[in-house]
């Protein structure tokens, strides 16, 4: 019940966005946010740093983020402070592939890191995919 309480105030408190373009932008951030945050901790995994045990469990989340990734640029939602490059929505082939090429490496890297076998191969390859997407759909910062 305090959680119900806490949800309702949320959405009460939130301003929506003002247009659905901008809501669009707003969730494409937060998730996009979300796959660095995992990407962050899988390379402080691998580095020996913290939490070994957690590596299956932040690629399984990358995996199932890497799914709605294409999902995450709907016409209109290239707003002015979006880092997305209109190549996105002028390309849509191209940028269908990389986003195939992510959500692939995504899953191998999930088996990789589950069965602790070729974990290194499978992180490049999905490091690849990233940086790849990177280079052609996103402004430089």
């Amino acid at each position: 019940m305090r959680h119900l309480r806490i949800l309702l105030l949320m959405i009460l408190i939130v301003p929506p966005a003002s247009a659905d373009g901008e809501a669009e932008y707003k969730y494409r951030e937060g998730v996009m946010k979300a796959i660095g945050g995992h990407m962050s901790s899988i390379g402080a995994i691998l580095r020996g740093q913290v939490h070994s045990e957690n590596l299956a469990l932040h690629a399984e989340s990358m995996a199932k983020l890497a799914a709605i990734a294409s999902n995450l640029f709907p016409e209109g939602s290239d707003v002015g402070k979006s880092e997305a490059l209109p190549a996105i929505w002028e390309k849509p082939d191209e940028f269908e592939r990389a986003m195939d090429d992510f959500v692939n490496a995504a899953n191998g890297f999930a088996g990789a890191a589950t069965s602790g076998s070729g974990v290194p191969q499978a992180l490049r390859r999905l490091g690849g995919t990233c940086k790849g997407c990177h280079d052609d759909f996103r402004e430089d910062h």
